[in-house]
């Protein structure tokens, strides 16, 4: 297509969509909706789902692997942060939990519909799909270790009644939250940045599942990678301008996702259903544009871009929201439960016990990939019916 007739960029969707979801966004915020306002904030809220997963793209295309994932991990989870305290600020103590059951959310739609939808998708084009065992191994240990000191040991300690941590307990797991997240960006993005570019599918079909196969740039697995794989990077100003985007878009997610959420949690309450639905949903709303992202990398033989996206989200969703719950416990008033329950925890070893089996080899076929679906489906349905 030439010059002349290639539509302008301020006409794309792209570029529309973000900014109309973040005027709903300003004119909705605060306010109580009637239901066809929640519909078109809801509509607003999907596109910019769509646009958030566009220009995380075009970012990642220019600054490689496994910094393109990382860049949508962490923006997502800032914002996500940025919601749960909002709404705890206003909720007073009925969103006492709504930490705990947002991050544990996460934690299970990545860990399992991200990695298990990843793998299957990779699985169904070449049969196998294929990863970086190193990589992949060492953020799952990373999922796991933050989990059990932020989410499992507060059932058990006795400083406070309940699943609570004393401020001590608290400051302690905040620190060693952010020391793990921050050793972990340290190793994926520096000193063994090898384990976590994507692995040449060839190699690892004859058993090479090492670092070896990945290549020096972040490219593409396979030979089937499309035609995104192999065009030329965008321009830094192009860069520039879809990072801003990006940006937009995903506070539009989240702030349209909050403007939504007394409606959904009207209707939670409307239908008898328990009050940790509420963190499900929102969890479900805020990680969508990695969840479509991760997806897009599998149909491109890019399986290992998927699970830096889903181990990553949980690690950051995890590493920065503790943080910040902690330091926004200073001045939040009520108790801040962050304690699983006994049907959570065994959910949770589940997930840690079938992702170790399923990252070890270095190749998942699509038994791997519906495991992990049918604990999601498990954790979805608990949450409903517990």
């Amino acid at each position: 297509m030439s010059t002349a007739t290639r539509k302008s960029p301020l006409t794309d969707w792209t570029v529309i969509v973000p900014v109309v979801a973040l005027i709903a966004l300003i004119l909705s915020w605060g306010r109580e909706l009637p239901g066809f306002a929640v519909a078109l904030v809801a509509l607003c809220l999907a596109g910019a789902v769509l646009a958030a997963v566009h220009h995380a793209e075009v970012v990642a295309h220019r600054v490689g692997e496994p910094f393109g994932s990382l860049v949508l991990a962490v923006a997502v989870t800032v914002i996500e942060v940025a919601l749960i305290v909002t709404l705890m600020a206003d909720g007073g103590d009925k969103t006492a939990s709504l930490a705990r059951d947002t991050v544990f959310a996460a934690v299970m739609i990545t860990c399992n519909g991200i990695v298990g939808l990843s793998l299957l998708v990779g699985a169904l084009r070449n049969r196998v799909a294929v990863f970086n065992a190193e990589g992949s191994g060492a953020a799952l240990a990373t999922v796991a270790t933050l989990a059990v000191l932020s989410l499992v040991l507060p059932t058990f300690t006795t400083s406070k009644p309940g699943p609570e941590f004393s401020t001590a307990q608290l400051t302690f797991a905040a620190v060693a939250s952010l020391a793990l997240y921050g050793l972990f960006i340290a190793v994926q993005t520096v000193r063994h940045r090898d384990y976590f570019l994507p692995v040449a599918t060839g190699a690892a079909a004859s058993g090479g599942t090492g670092a070896t196969g990945g290549d020096g740039g972040g490219g593409a697995e396979g030979d089937g990678g499309g035609d995104g794989d192999h065009a030329e990077p965008p321009t830094v100003r192009a860069t520039l301008i879809s990072l801003g985007l990006l940006l937009v878009a995903l506070v539009a997610v989240v702030g349209d996702a909050k403007s939504v959420s007394p409606a959904i949690e009207a209707g939670v309450a409307k239908a008898g259903l328990p009050n940790a639905v509420v963190g499900v949903i929102i969890a479900l709303l805020v990680l969508a544009p990695e969840t479509l992202a991760a997806v897009n990398a599998a149909r491109r033989d890019r399986v290992q871009t998927s699970l830096n996206l889903g181990y990553g989200s949980a690690i950051a969703s995890i590493g920065l929201t503790i943080p910040a719950i902690a330091l926004a416990s200073i001045w939040l008033s009520g108790p801040l439960l962050l304690g699983l329950g006994p049907i959570h925890m065994v959910l949770l070893a589940l997930t840690v016990v079938v992702s170790a089996l399923t990252i070890a080899p270095g190749r998942a076929t699509l038994l791997q990939g519906g495991v992990h679906l049918v604990v999601l489906a498990a954790y979805l349905f608990l949450a409903v019916s517990p």
